[in-house]
């Protein structure tokens, strides 16, 4: 998997601190489940001196069921805001039954799988914040015959623990990828099934 890191404006791409190399590195060492295409996009290049991103999104059959992003921030000078020099920036967006909008526990529920995906993944992280959306579609008139939807969205951030040679990305990126598993209602891997570096159905700007 390719991850495609951007410099602000006027720095040279050579003049990337070590540490975002290897966070970038780390990010492209993400084990994501076969269920998950995952490629890199533009980053933003306005918010930090330098960022990487990854898309994705989850299929089952022909069904897309869920999509989202990771963005990589890392600032060399900190940020007070973030209490750090790195922050992960997430987004996830699954179809869900429409019958759950209304569930008051939905929000907390959405939120508590973040979470949980990145302890579960042995991810170290600190001032994380974020909000759940919930979205439903009703159709009138003309469109009148078809069902409504509903969709879930969860936006977040979060500061990565760094060590000497900066954070590990790994565990955050695999975080992000079973969190759009579990709101795109796939269940869990068997124990003892993990998935791999290398998976059909990813690929990055040099593969054929």
């Amino acid at each position: 998997m390719a991850v495609n890191s951007e410099p602000h404006p006027g720095t040279g791409a050579d003049e990337a601190p070590a540490s975002f190399r290897a966070a970038v590195a780390q990010m492209r060492a993400a084990a994501l489940r076969p269920e998950v295409f995952c490629e890199e996009m533009p980053a933003p290049q306005r918010i930090a001196p330098w960022s990487a991103a990854l898309t994705a999104d989850v299929t089952v059959g022909d069904d897309e069921v869920a999509t989202g992003r990771i963005i990589l921030l890392h600032d060399p000078a900190g940020n007070d805001a973030w209490n750090g020099t790195f922050r992960c920036v997430a987004y996830a967006r699954a179809d869900i039954d429409p019958e759950l909008v209304t569930d008051p526990m939905l929000g907390a529920v959405g939120w508590s799988w973040l979470v949980e995906a990145l302890g579960a993944n042995g991810a170290q992280w600190a001032n994380e914040s974020g909000t759940v959306t919930r979205v439903a579609t009703e159709s009138y008139g003309g469109m009148a015959g078809e069902e409504g939807t509903a969709q879930l969205e969860l936006r977040a951030s979060w500061t990565p623990a760094e060590g000497e040679d900066g954070p590990d990305l790994k565990p955050h990126v695999e975080a992000w990828g079973e969190l759009l598993c579990t709101a795109a209602g796939l269940p869990p891997l068997p124990e003892g099934v993990t998935a791999m570096p290398s998976r059909r159905g990813q690929r990055g700007p040099d593969t054929p």
